[in-house]
């Protein structure tokens, strides 16, 4: 198995699709700095599932796709194919070629392929187990991973030697089982956890399932019970629903008929009854009008007697009238008399009240001024004791400020003496900094003359280093320019070779019989070969021969013939040969006037070269065929000869005799004619470009001496700056050091200069305050003196004022009840005199409500006298007709007496049949109640059997059994098998199904603990297994791998000696191994004392010694021998090349040395800003042509 090709495209700087192709052997990747080369590893360990970003050299997974440059914009993707040649079946796949891809999105999705068809990252990684191949194996060695073996602890280098021992896929699988172990453990737990839990739960479900089914037993019997005496029941509701019909019936027909005679004996008594209705109605009506006149006549002689009684009352009332108005006229004097007397005391009583108004006023003046008075010594008494306690807490807070001025006064002196002090001590400082500062300012100036000197031939070296840089940038670029252009032009030259030699272009049957012409000596080549021709004329003269141009050319017609049966033989095709023993070269063209038009260049045979033995060929191919420049003077040309020449023109036109014309695109540029002149151009190219990269490599080298001449003289100058930049900044430290002392010396002058001033300031204003403050106190004591006499006489006056307000007091209070007195009398004559007004007013009313009395009365007793003689008249007619209706009315009552008579006989018998009626009535409610209480009953009974038992009475039927026929005792047996299932108390009818799924439930889990037991023995012993196989197979390979590596050390080396031990060699399986190097003439030491090449060496021999034991397909290698002298790298390379017999080798270099060990090489460069091409060049094929 091999690495056939890798496939990029979008990954990183590989923006195009890039395709590589490879072979056994050794494959160098070449390329500047930056070019992408290690881009080719990353993709490769990307592919093979590295999720790790870093690894990447990334910052997170979408960094793979290429990001766009000035002029691309970003892909949306990064895909990666990488094809191995699985002919030896070493990859557990059924195909002879497989192909594993992988596709990411900028979106973040990502897939899988092996062979086009999706997979999980897992496929992959399994399909690789224990070949060496994989992200973490040793088949794809990265920048900085030669280190990271020897450099990482112990433990971390394990994984290296798991992959080299093969124990990966067994750890893989105990992992696995360990997980699996893990998981059936847990599912061990829950299933012990369910396990208990319906232990839990079996015994109470099987006592209430045994309760369930003896229920349910009872409940059948009961049903039993049930249903007999149901049907018992219903067949004796139906007999008796049946009696009750049929008295019903009965009933019901004596209850019609006698309905039908009530109802006549009614109509004759209505009849009657309507007779005697009309008589008393007659009667009713005389005895009416008899009662109506008597009342009449009852009314009329009373309204006379009252209307006599009236004029009787009229006349007395008359006299009264007369004798009121007199009484009227007498009181209406006495009062107009009482009212004149009420006025007098009034205005007397007004004229008392004005006068004592004013006393009043006058004397609540008094009052009111004697009050105000008193208020304001009150006040004043009170404003004077407030000024006195104010100036005594003033006069002690003016003490105390006197005691603290004392204090301050003493303090600021104090301070005043110690700060005099301190500016005489900074005087004296101050001088001895000032000679310290000059004696600086020379040093650092000194130093500083010295620097500028040497930062001047710096930089002077600079630029000749920057001249000597930009040279070698401009010699690098023409080198790498040359380089890319031999790389391509040999890759040309090559392509070339092989599409000659190999007849690219030309036809099955002309390649088969090409092949036989080293065994077959007539065959001297196809005309391509043998025809040689301008550039210019190539596509013309190409078109001119036409298919012939694939022609082969032999000796004589005999070669022909052979090679014909040839390919009959082997059912090869056809091929046209052209035997030079039967062409003749007589196709001349004649027509000389031809040759002298416009555009003709000339015929077709003229412009080409051939061997003098061919120059018949040429005739006789191409010497009737006219060359002209352009298609339009060909068009000229067949007009003017009537279409008779076969013409081409340069463009690759054909015109043919007869007016035939073909022109158009070729579908491909094969150009076989240009072909061997392409490759002796390229030939010379290649030479020329070659000899030109061995100057620019001269002028790199001599530019490369120069600059490292410059950089020592420039390493040399800035040792000398830095001894004197340590000068200059100890120099600065101590200037800048005494000028800050400085500074500080003179902020401490000034602050302390400040300081005195304001303490100067202080002592001034403390001394001025307490002189103000001395004066205050005199000033206090002369105030509190005043208020004090001021309080004196203010009290002797406020006695005087309160003895008068006393008396005022007094005075208005006796005015005041005088006062008052007058109010009352006043009101008290008001009010009566009120009085007497209204007493006049109504006497006045009454009088002449007197006068209209009397005159009303004498009108009224004439219309009296008047009614009475009309009442009397009507009272004597009332009389006469009263008289007259006491005779009709005697003759309707001997009539209504011989009716009633009549009417009792119909009575009783309506009466009779009335009772009788009602009987029948009873009778049936009675018959209709018993029936309503049979269908209820039967309605119950029936509810009851479908609600227990969902039983109507034709299911039941079936049901009947004949031995119940007692029903007083089948109602004991049902009240005896109530009360049995009664007692057995609450019953879960689900308990017997929940038992039976509990049991059935907790059998299954019971299984499943065995085999869940069962499956963690499994895997237990599995583990065991694979832990015994693993120490096996990794103590036999890794003794196996020290020996290995022994060997390849003392090879690398040339000596020494290189160990492997492990860290502890009880835990074999995770135990760390210690890599010991003992390179020539050394003594045995730690890995961290070595050289970074001896480093870099011991751990290629490492990886060599694995590849030895254990050879991977393919091995990747990105510049692990970086470090490595020249000396060293032809090592390197010497045994590389022993290892290509197992493995396939990929390295990513920069030396010279690994790039002459290769067999072919691949050129990596960025024609483009940030975009990575490829140039190839198959060296091993170059030696075999040479």
């Amino acid at each position: 198995m091999y690495l056939k090709s890798i496939e990029v495209h979008g990954f990183k700087s590989f923006a195009n699709k890039i395709i590589f192709d490879f072979h056994n052997g050794i494959t160098g990747i070449v390329g500047p700095n930056g070019s992408g080369k290690s881009n080719v590893a990353d993709a490769v360990r990307w592919v093979l599932g590295e999720q790790r970003v870093k690894q990447l050299r990334g910052a997170n997974m979408q960094d793979v796709i290429f990001s766009g440059t000035e002029s691309r914009k970003p892909q949306g993707y990064a895909f990666v194919a990488i094809t191995l040649d699985n002919a030896d079946k070493q990859l557990p796949v059924d195909y002879a070629e497989v192909t594993v891809a992988r596709r990411l999105y900028r979106s973040g999705e990502s897939e899988y392929l092996i062979n086009g068809t999706v997979c999980r990252l897992k496929d992959v990684q399994e399909m690789f187990y224990d070949t060496g191949i994989g992200k973490e194996g040793y088949s794809i060695i990265g920048q900085g991973q030669i280190d990271k073996i020897l450099s990482t602890k112990p433990e971390e280098a394990r994984e290296l030697f798991d992959e080299a021992t093969g124990i990966v896929k067994y750890k893989k699988r105990k992992k696995n089982a360990e997980k699996k172990l893990e998981e059936e453990k847990q599912n061990l737990l829950r299933v012990n956890d369910i396990l208990a839990e319906l232990e839990k739960q079996l015994g109470p479900l099987k006592r209430q399932s045994e309760t369930a089914k003896e229920y349910l037993k009872k409940r059948d019997t009961l049903k039993t019970y049930d249903v007999n005496l149901f049907l018992m029941e219903m067949e004796r509701f139906a007999q008796a629903q049946k009696d009750l019909e049929e008295k019903t019936i009965i009933v019901q027909n004596d209850f019609e008929d006698s309905k039908k005679a009530y109802e006549n004996c009614k109509l004759e008594y209505e009849h009657i009854e309507k007779e005697i209705e009309a008589l008393n109605e007659g009667i009713d009506e005389k005895k009416s009008s008899l009662t109506e006149n008597a009342l009449q006549k009852k009314q009329f002689e009373g309204q006379i007697a009252v209307l006599k009684a009236q004029n009787n009352s009229a006349l007395a009332n008359d006299k009264h009238l007369k004798n009121r108005k007199e009484t009227i006229l007498r009181e209406t004097e006495e009062k107009e008399g009482q009212k004149e007397e009420f006025l007098k005391e009034k205005y007397k009583l007004d004229m008392q009240l004005s006068d004592l108004k004013g006393v009043l006023s006058d004397a609540e003046e008094s009052l009111e001024s004697v009050q105000q008075r008193i208020f304001d010594l009150n006040h004043s008494i009170e404003y004077c004791k407030n000024e006195i306690i104010q100036l005594l807490n003033e006069r002690a807070s003016t003490k105390g400020k006197i005691q603290r001025y004392d204090t301050m006064l003493e303090q600021v002196q104090i301070r005043k003496a110690e700060v005099s002090g301190k500016i005489l001590s900074l005087k004296t400082e101050e001088h001895e900094n000032e000679t310290g500062l000059e004696k600086a300012k020379r040093v650092f100036e000194e130093v500083n003359a010295i620097i500028r000197d040497y930062n001047d031939r710096k930089n002077e070296t600079e630029q000749q280093i920057e001249q000597h840089v930009k040279a070698l940038r401009e010699y690098n670029h023409l080198l790498e320019t040359g380089q890319s252009a031999y790389h391509r032009e040999a890759s040309r030259l090559e392509s070339l070779k092989n599409l000659t030699e190999r007849y690219d272009g030309y036809g099955n049957s002309i390649r088969k019989v090409m092949e036989q012409k080293k065994s077959k000596a007539g065959i001297l080549g196809v005309v391509a070969d043998l025809i040689k021709v301008e550039k210019n004329y190539e596509v013309a003269i190409e078109t001119a021969l036409g298919g012939s141009i694939q022609n082969i050319v032999t000796d004589n017609e005999q070669t022909a013939k052979s090679m014909i049966q040839y390919l009959k033989a082997n059912k090869l095709g056809r091929a046209t040969f052209l035997p030079l023993t039967t062409i003749k070269g007589n196709n001349i063209f004649h027509k000389e006037n031809v040759l002298k038009e416009t555009g003709v260049i000339g015929v077709a045979h003229t412009l080409v070269k051939t061997e003098e033995k061919f120059s018949v060929l040429a005739k006789y191919l191409l010497g009737r065929t006219l060359v002209v420049d352009h298609i339009d003077n060909a068009i000229a040309l067949q007009r003017k000869y009537d279409q008779s020449l076969r013409i081409v023109t340069l463009e690759g036109e054909s015109l043919n005799p007869g007016g035939s014309m073909t022109g158009g695109a070729f579908k491909n540029n094969s150009n076989l004619l240009g072909r061997r002149r392409e490759i002796e151009e390229l030939e010379l190219n290649v030479k020329q470009l070659s000899v030109e990269m061995e100057e620019r490599k001269a002028q790199v080298e001599e530019t490369k001496a120069k600059r490292a001449a410059c950089y020592g003289e420039l390493d040399e100058i800035n040792e000398k700056l830095s001894k004197e930049f340590v000068k200059q900044n100890t120099a600065k430290m101590q200037l800048n050091l005494y000028q800050q002392k400085k500074q500080e010396f003179e902020e401490s002058f000034g602050k302390l200069k400040s300081e005195l001033t304001e303490l100067e300031t202080q002592i001034q204003d403390i001394t001025t305050s307490r002189k103000e403050i001395a004066t205050e106190l005199k000033g206090s004591d002369i105030k509190e003196k005043a208020n004090e006499m001021s309080i004196a006489r203010y009290q002797e006056e406020l006695v005087e004022y309160q003895a008068k307000e006393v008396e005022r007091k007094a005075e208005v209070e006796e005015l005041h009840l005088q006062n008052a007195s007058f109010r009352q009398k006043r009101e008290f004559v008001q009010e009566n005199i009120h009085r007497i007004e209204e007493e006049l007013k109504r006497l006045a009313e009454e009088e002449v409500s007197l006068d209209d009395t009397i005159e009303h009365s004498k009108t009224d007793a004439q219309a009296r006298e008047e009614g009475i003689a009309e009442l009397e008249a009507q009272i004597e007619r009332l009389t006469i007709l009263s008289e007259t209706m006491e005779k009709e009315k005697a003759a309707l009552t001997t009539k209504k007496e011989e009716q009633l008579v009549k009417n009792k006989d119909f009575f009783d018998k309506r009466e009779q049949l009335s009772g009788r009626i009602n009987d029948l009535d009873k009778e049936l409610y009675r018959l209709g109640t018993q029936k309503e209480k049979l269908e209820e009953s039967s309605e119950n009974i029936v509810n009851y059997m479908w609600e227990e038992y969902e039983l109507t009475y034709h299911e039941a039927i079936p049901m009947k059994d004949e031995q119940f026929g007692d029903r007083q005792e089948l109602k004991r047996s049902i009240a005896k098998m109530k009360d049995e299932i009664k007692q057995l108390g609450n019953v879960n009818i689900n308990a017997i199904e929940d038992y039976k799924d509990v049991s059935e439930r907790y059998e299954f889990m019971n299984k499943q603990r065995n085999d869940l037991v069962e499956a963690e023995e499994m895997l237990m012993n599995i583990i065991s297994e694979l832990d015994e196989g693993m120490k096996r197979q990794f103590t036999e390979m890794f003794g196996k791998i020290q020996v290995e590596f022994d060997k390849a050390f003392k090879e690398l080396f040339g000596g020494g000696k290189g160990t492997l031990e492990l860290i502890d060699p009880e835990n074999i399986l995770e135990t760390g191994v210690r890599i010991i190097s003992q390179p020539p003439g050394k003594k045995l030491q730690n890995m961290m004392q070595l050289s970074g090449g001896e480093k870099a060496l011991t751990a290629i021999a490492l990886l060599f010694a694995i590849q030895n034991l254990k050879p991977s397909p393919f091995c990747l290698l990105d510049e692990i021998e970086a470090a490595l002298d020249d000396s060293n790298v032809g090592r390197f390379a010497g045994y590389l090349h022993k290892l290509t017999k197992n493995t396939q080798f990929i390295v990513i270099t920069h030396r010279r040395g690994t790039m002459a060990a290769a067999d072919r090489l691949y050129g990596i460069t960025m024609q483009e800003k940030g975009v990575s091409t490829l140039v190839s060049v198959n060296l091993l094929e170059a030696d075999l042509d040479k």
